[in-house]
Parts: structure tokens; sequence; C-alpha cells
């Protein structure tokens, strides 16, 4: 799955949009290497994003391509947040 449909669908980030700028402005990392948008996600990767001052690392659990609301936390586990 593309990273910016898995930020937008795991609601780590609001808007797929707002994801794939933040993924095409370098401020996203996966498993310590920048990424563009379209990089494939992988349970087991580990996310990396930086919101202005904030950061937040995460590990990708499951990739399915549709899921609601409330199973949208299932899809990651927070590993560091500051």
């Amino acid at each position: 799955m593309r990273l910016d449909k898995y930020l937008k669908l795991s609601r780590i980030i609001k808007r797929r949009t707002v994801a794939h700028d933040a993924a095409a402005g370098q401020r996203v990392t996966v498993n310590g290497k920048t990424v563009k948008p379209a990089y494939d996600v992988k349970p087991g990767d580990v996310i990396e994003i930086a919101f202005g001052e904030r950061r937040l690392r995460v590990s990708v659990l499951a990739t399915p391509e549709h899921v609601g609301k409330d199973a949208a936390a299932a899809l990651y586990e927070v590993l560091e947040e500051s």
C-alpha cells in the first residue's frame, strides 16, 4: 500500500493530500530512509513523521485496503512520541 494512503487510512494524518505533501517534503522516513509518497508500506516498517517540532514514530502492524474508523488505531503501534 502506498505510504500516503496508509497514513490517511490509519488516520495518522487526516487527509491524503496532506500525507502526500508531508512525504514529498521529506518530513516522513521509513526505516530511517526518506521516502516518496508512493513507497510501498509493509508490516514491520517503522515510520517516523515530523509535525513541526513534534515527532511521531510508529510501527506498521497491518496494511488492509479498507478499514473502519474504529479499527484504524489497530493498524499501527506508537513507538515514540515527542
